[in-house]
C-alpha cells in the first residue's frame, strides 16, 4: 500500500526560536497529540506533546524545552505497517515524515493509516475470527496454516495478539468454511481455542460436561 497519498503538509513544523505559548496557541486549534519542531535549515529534530507544552511557561522559547522533544519518526518509504507500529509505540495521532536527509516532508494522521488496515482482507472479507494459544515454543505459523486448509479454509490473516508466561495467543481470520472442524483440528494438535465466532458444538458439550474445562478455556 502507498502512503504517498496520505502525507499531510497543512501545518508546518515550528522552529527554535519560536514561543511555547506559539505551541500551546496551536495545540487548542488542533486535536492532535504531538506538532513537529524542525531547525531554521528545514532539519526536523523531533515533536513535542501538548501534555509536556502546558507545563511549561508561555514566555520560554522552544530552544528552551528542547529537552522535552521525541524524536520519533518515519521515512518516505516506510510500508504502512511498520508506520502504524510507529504510531503504537509513540503514543501519537500524527507521525512526521523525514527523506533520507533527515528533511520534514510532512506528516501521517494515526485515522488514515487505520483506514489502510480497515480495507485489507482480513477486516474487509467475509469470515470468522478464531483465536488459539499455544506455548511459546510450540506453535508454529506453517503449522497454523496447514490446519486451516487441510480444513479447505482460507487463512485471510494472522497475527500474535497477546503473549504471556510462554504462552502464544493467535487471531486469525479464516474464510471460505465454517470453523467447527478447523478449531476441533487445533485441539488435536493441542492448541487452546480461546474463542471461535461461529457454532462450535464441541466446544458447548465440555462446557456443559466440566466447570474446569469452561474456565480453563476462557467461556
Amino acid at each position: 500500500m502507498n502512503l504517498s497519498n496520505y502525507l499531510i503538509n497543512d501545518i508546518k513544523p515550528l522552529t527554535l526560536t519560536d514561543s511555547v505559548r506559539d505551541l500551546q496557541v496551536l495545540f487548542n486549534q488542533l486535536t492532535y497529540s504531538h506538532i513537529p519542531i524542525k531547525s531554521k535549515e528545514g532539519v526536523y529534530l523531533g515533536c513535542i506533546s501538548e501534555t509536556d507544552v502546558h507545563c511549561f511557561e508561555a514566555t520560554k522559547l522552544v530552544s528552551e524545552i528542547t529537552y522535552s522533544v521525541e524524536g520519533f519518526f518515519v521515512r518516505e518509504d516506510t510500508n504502512w505497517l511498520d508506520t502504524l507500529e510507529a504510531f503504537a509505540q509513540n503514543s501519537t495521532n500524527i507521525m512526521p515524515v523525514l527523506n533520507k536527509n533527515n528533511i520534514y516532508l510532512g506528516y501521517y494522521e494515526l485515522k488514515d493509516v487505520i483506514g489502510l488496515f480497515n480495507e485489507t482482507p482480513f477486516f474487509s472479507e467475509a469470515g470468522g475470527i478464531l483465536i488459539v494459544e499455544k506455548g511459546l515454543n510450540d506453535y508454529s505459523f506453517s503449522e497454523i496454516s496447514q490446519i486451516v486448509e487441510s480444513n479447505d479454509g482460507k487463512l485471510l490473516g494472522a497475527f500474535i495478539s497477546k503473549m504471556e508466561n510462554d504462552v502464544v495467543q493467535i487471531t486469525l481470520k479464516v474464510g471460505n468454511t465454517g470453523l467447527n472442524d478447523i478449531m476441533q483440528t487445533f485441539r488435536r494438535y493441542s492448541y487452546n481455542v480461546v474463542s471461535g465466532h461461529e457454532e462450535d458444538s464441541y466446544l458447548e458439550s465440555l462446557k456443559e460436561r466440566s466447570d474446569y474445562l469452561n474456565k480453563y478455556l476462557n467461556i
